[in-house]
């Protein structure tokens, strides 16, 4: 039947030859009888499709974990380097790798899971491809690889998951490649948005990038599921809150923290929409008081969606509210002695100093300090051009301003003339 090219009756026969092991429960006869008919010459692709198909139904019934491992690692090996059987083998790695995991065996099990590339299957479904990738960055986070986590996260791009509801699905062509169903245990788009942006987290968590952990909390909030029940939005807006806070100053903060005080839902947490409102009024945030005020909330954040903030974040609020009040000394004042700008910023001179030079290098402000006076300048130096400039158009005002004086007086004598004639 296999020279004669008898592809039902080929795939019967080695159907029953396995079945008949199976039922004879001999693992070690349906271990090599699965390698000797791969081996045949001139065997069908369909009947080695459906030989690893059926083989893969009897893992779950094998009779203890050693006799599960070598049945998978038996079909590992059949199906390596076989373009037709590229999803069994994908999906036999995943449950060899899940089994390592169990064993305590991280880094094997990461390891294992990065030998596939599944964005280069074109018949495995969408949904089963990201949630691949998303197990092999939860792996490398898990045995402490960031940077091939990035790596990995980075073959997902966040449109995948803008579902389009409107859209029907189009019925696959003659001749187009038909994509297979994902299996029951893989999550809905939706779910895996939601663990992409956790997964992402918790790297941006390992580098204190509060912005971008703020931007995946952003996206978390997003998902309707999280949005219709206050029990999952309310700790996830907290969260927004804080690292909108935590994040240095910059265009993309001020434009999430505008952004998010529009939000409604804020009103639920009034305490956190006025410490927002705190932030963009330019006026001067008083440390000691803050703190008192929400010690509770913070602390109370362990208990919350995703965890404590980190044990550097009690210190980078404090750095955050410090440079808020140097924005807004540096707004009110062009020139202010430096005993007075730490007064308003209850700290000494010298961290006062050492703050404001940190926000000049990072080109947060312009300003100059004369130590020896103890002056802070925070008018922005012109060059050459500039005065030019500037001098120019204040001359060019002031003869516009000279001629519409003379029309004006011009004006006036011919209307008194013109009335001295009457």
């Amino acid at each position: 039947m296999r020279f004669a090219g008898d592809v039902v009756g080929t795939k019967k026969a080695v159907s029953d030859i396995l079945q008949l092991c199976f039922e004879a429960k001999d693992w070690k006869s349906l271990n090599e009888q699965i390698v000797n008919l791969s081996k045949k010459r001139g065997q069908l692709k369909q009947a080695v499709t459906a030989m690893v198909q059926q083989a893969m139904q009897y893992i779950d019934e094998a009779p203890d974990l050693e006799t599960r491992i070598e049945l998978i690692k038996t079909l590992n090996s059949v199906s390596a380097g076989k373009i037709y059987v590229e999803i069994e083998r994908a999906r036999l790695i995943r449950r060899l790798a899940k089994i390592k995991e169990e064993q305590g065996l991280i880094a094997e099990a990461a390891d294992l899971m990065q030998e596939v590339a599944v964005e280069t299957f074109g018949a495995m479904a969408k949904t089963e491809k990201i949630a691949f990738i998303l197990e092999q960055v939860r792996l490398c986070l898990d045995r402490q690889d960031y940077v091939r986590a990035q790596i990995l996260s980075r073959k997902i791009s966040p449109r995948v998951f803008e579902v389009d509801t409107s859209k029907e699905k189009k019925k696959p062509k003659e001749g187009d490649n038909v994509v297979e169903e994902p299996p029951a245990d893989i999550p809905s788009l939706l779910e895996l948005k939601r663990i992409y942006y956790e997964l992402m987290i918790r790297y941006y968590f390992h580098n204190n990038d509060y912005l971008e952990i703020c931007r995946c909390y952003k996206a978390i909030y997003e998902i309707p599921s999280i949005r219709e029940d206050p029990s999952l939005w309310i700790p996830v807006l907290r969260k927004i809150c804080w690292y909108l806070i935590l994040a240095p100053h910059d265009p993309m903060q001020s434009s999430l923290l505008n952004s998010t005080l529009e939000d409604k839902n804020l009103s639920e947490i009034p305490k956190f929409k006025l410490l927002l409102k705190q932030l963009v009024t330019m006026e001067v945030i008083q440390w000691t008081s803050l703190w008192n005020l929400y010690k509770d909330e913070f602390e109370n954040e362990k208990n919350m969606l995703g965890g404590s903030l980190g044990d550097k974040a009690a210190e980078d609020l404090r750095m955050r509210i410090i440079e808020h009040n140097i924005l807004v000394v540096s707004k009110y004042y062009s020139r202010i002695t430096l005993k007075r700008l730490a007064e308003l910023l209850c700290l000494t001179i010298q961290e006062a100093e050492k703050h404001l030079s940190e926000m000049v290098v990072s080109k947060a402000l312009v300003a100059k300090i004369d130590r020896p006076m103890g002056i802070v300048c925070f008018q922005v130096a012109k060059d050459s051009n500039e005065i030019l400039n500037s001098w120019a158009s204040n001359l060019e005002k002031l003869l516009d301003l000279v001629e519409k004086s003379c029309h004006q007086i011009h004006k006036e004598t011919m209307v008194h003339k013109a009335a001295l004639k009457v």
